[in-house]
């Protein structure tokens, strides 16, 4: 062989040598990941990874990261999870008031050092921490990698050069791949809050994480159970300009888990959605789903039909992670031959020394119902997956027993029916594995909340930890569980596309207000009034008459009507955008257009929804109450002017002027007593209409003074309309229907 051919062997063999390394630990290539964990296989191969989220390190509040590098170095290093995720937020970008929103480099600095004592502290590779940027990172960054974008120079990611916004990582363990996939959907151009509150995900990054989470479709013969994890639920990420969706997404490609941030823990503890796609054309999901589960789809599975049913089930679970800001939360979240199980800790009170998660029987409140009674009916699992019960014990001191329970709920009470010691599995290499076999065909029941479990471990100091008790349900029946209203506001409304529907109804709703009354004033043969509605008394002329009443004062109409179609036509305030600079955006009702060179069109409706919690809030609760209010001080006035009449006695005119002195002389005495009383009245009704009115203002002008507060605007320059025309309103309409 001559000197070339030994070159192009040894070229050869060291690209041979090159594809082996991921099989030996960790390799990363284009932004993907391997991790070859070595484990058993079957039901102990168990993997499981740590989420934390919302960390908002603030210099404002230092307890936050003390607390993060007291706890959650030394949680790791019990845990050793196979992953870290820390899906965003990492850093507040908050003012002390809480209403200035912008990049603050030294909280960049606190997460960098902090960070760095944890992962020393925990023991683990600094390769297997994935942080991911949240909407108080990208406040006021005009950039991605600008001077002003922190994340790229302090975060995790950032330091281990991980550019781009998809990042994908495989775990494999036991013959099976567990495939996570991270990804940024912030806003390229990152505004000051509080309009920068969803994810945007473009068509670009949709087709990104498309192709990360197929990339074993056609190269593996083993399982793959897919994962994916970002910041934004799903119910606050925005439409990409095609109309795909994440949700799309993921139900192409079956995921298991979307894990999410962003929510924390005061709007609930349950914020967890289960998805499955529609069939119809026209689905109620686009807008909002009324319970945790979505309502099953008739499918192959359904029916048992093992020959016809696809092997991929278009349905996943989102799971929105606690924060780390208020509750000390952290989640330990792990996958059993497939199945996704977690528990949260909270730290709020102190360490926990002993941490318990099962694995198996899984959880009936949480089960991938149609893709796991496929497998159960159609006798796709290994019968091994069923005959244990199986937890995972991560404890400071030695463990001396773990004891799994099962209890009975038909008699009425919980019925102790099975103890039995959990012993660590014969040749296993998984730290913290406990199984104890089981009968579980006696536990085979259509109820999914018959049956319950529970752990128990105890350490070798006596100190015993007891799990929470959950409900299992061995042949997949899922438990139902409905949301509080404010869980469904937040994780059952897809806001990105109710925003326009809820605009237009309350401008169509004002409008029609508007219209209607001038036209039953102006065109209508017959009069409203309110001596049309004390003789008929029906809601129809009562309507008609407050209707009627509104237009009463035109000047006060024509306001409204003109203010409306400045809401329509007009920005409605400029300010500025950005962390520093001169550069100001102007708000419309579609979003922010940018005054800036660098903007291109496409930027000219900006934070889409985003502005949603200017723009209705202004809406609803100022511009809606004004109208009312308005309307009740015209209907007053009516009212007080007619009693005024009925009051005053007779005209002068009506005299008989052959009746008596005397009798003339009671009647002016008895009419100047009437008009006495009604003075003595006061108008109460308008005295409490007034204290409306008032509240109406305070309400308007707390929302002025984010609105201006947040970017650093004159009201009386950049927000005239916006500000004074509402109070400005209201003062003259109090004016107006003063007198009679």
């Amino acid at each position: 062989m001559n000197n070339n051919g030994i070159q192009k062997l040894g070229l050869l063999l060291l690209l041979l040598l090159y594809s082996s390394i991921p099989s030996l630990g960790i390799s990363e290539s284009n932004s993907r990941t391997v991790i070859d964990l070595k484990g058993s296989s079957g039901p102990d191969s168990v993997v499981w990874v740590v989420q934390l989220s919302d960390l908002h390190f603030s210099v404002h509040h230092p307890n936050r990261a003390l607390d993060f590098k007291r706890f959650v170095g030394p949680a790791l290093s019990l845990i050793t999870p196979s992953l870290v995720l820390i899906t965003g937020d990492l850093t507040d970008g908050k003012s002390k008031d809480l209403l200035k929103m912008k990049q603050n480099e030294e909280e960049w600095k606190e997460y960098q050092e902090v960070m760095e004592d944890v992962i020393g502290r925990s023991g683990l590779d600094k390769k297997i921490f994935y942080d991911l940027r949240g909407n108080h990172d990208s406040f006021g960054v005009p950039a991605v990698g600008g001077p002003f974008d922190y994340f790229t120079k302090y975060s995790i990611n950032g330091g281990l050069g991980r550019k781009g916004n998809v990042h994908s990582v495989t775990i494999q363990s036991g013959g099976r791949k567990h495939l996570f996939v991270g990804f940024d959907s912030t806003m390229a151009v990152g505004l000051r809050g509080p309009t920068n509150l969803f994810g945007h995900p473009t068509d670009k990054l949709l087709s990104d994480i498309d192709y990360e989470l197929s990339q074993w479709d056609s190269q593996s013969s083993e399982p793959v159970t897919k994962i994916s994890f970002g910041h934004f639920p799903l119910s606050f990420s925005a439409v990409a300009e095609s109309g795909r969706t994440l949700r799309d997404i993921f139900l192409k490609h079956s995921l298991s888990t979307y894990l999410c941030g962003h929510l924390h823990v005061k709007f609930g503890k349950n914020l967890k959605r289960h998805h499955q796609s529609s069939k119809g054309f026209f689905s109620s999901e686009q807008y909002f789903q009324l319970n945790m589960q979505q309502a099953p789809v008739a499918s192959a599975v359904e029916t048992k039909d093992c020959f016809n049913a696809t092997q991929s089930i278009e349905e996943f679970w989102e799971y929105e992670m606690g924060d780390w800001r208020k509750s000390r939360r952290m989640r330990v979240l792990a996958i059993d031959s497939g199945h996704i199980s977690f528990v949260d800790i909270d730290f709020t009170t102190e360490a926990k020394m002993t941490i318990i998660l099962p694995t198996f029987p899984l959880d009936s409140r949480f089960i991938s119902s149609s893709s796991y009674q496929h497998d159960y009916d159609c006798n796709s699992v290994d019968s091994s997956f069923f005959e244990t019960v199986r937890a995972l014990v991560f404890s400071k001191s030695v463990i001396v027993s773990v004891v799994a329970r099962i209890y009975d709920t038909r008699p009425g009470h919980l019925h102790l029916i099975m103890e039995a010691n959990m012993r660590k599995p014969e040749n296993s290499t998984k730290e913290g594995l406990y199984s104890v076999p089981w009968n579980w065909k006696a536990f085979e029941d259509p109820s999914p909340d018959r049956f319950w479990l529970q752990i128990e471990a105890s350490d070798i100091s006596g100190r015993s930890t007891i799990s929470e008790l959950r409900p299992f349900s061995v042949n997949g029946v899922r438990m139902k569980i409905r949301w509080t209203w404010i869980e469904f506001l937040v994780m059952g409304c897809q806001w990105a596309n109710l925003y326009y529907p809820i605009f237009w109804s309350v401008l169509l709703l004002l409008f029609s207000v508007l219209i209607t009354s001038k036209a039953l004033l102006s065109c209508s043969t017959k009069t409203y009034s309110h001596k049309n509605f004390i003789y008929e008394r029906n809601f129809s002329s009562c309507l008609f008459w407050v209707l009627a009443e509104i237009s009463s004062i035109s000047s006060l109409w024509v306001t409204m009507i003109l203010y409306f179609l400045y809401l329509i036509f007009f920005p409605w305030f400029g300010g500025q955008i950005f962390t520093e600079g001169d550069d100001r955006g102007y708000m419309r009702y579609k979003g922010w257009a940018l005054n800036i060179p660098e903007a291109s069109s496409k930027h000219t409706h900006l934070a889409h929804p985003d502005i949603m919690v200017i723009v209705l809030p202004h809406l609803c609760f100022v511009v809606l109450p004004t109208i009312f209010v308005t309307a009740a001080l015209c209907v007053e006035r009516t009212i007080y002017r007619e009693r005024c009449l009925s009051l005053s006695g007779k005209k002068e005119d009506d005299y008989n002027h052959e009746a008596d002195e005397t009798e003339r002389v009671t009647t002016d005495n008895h009419a100047q007593g009437n008009r006495s009383k009604l003075r003595g009245s006061n108008r109460w009704a308008r005295k409490l209409l007034i204290v409306i009115c008032l509240t109406v203002g305070w309400k308007h002008w707390q929302l002025c003074r984010a609105v201006t507060t947040a970017f650093e605007m004159n009201p009386f320059l950049h927000s005239p309309i916006y500000c004074f025309a509402i109070p400005l309103l209201l003062i003259y309409a109090v004016y107006r229907t003063a007198t009679v």
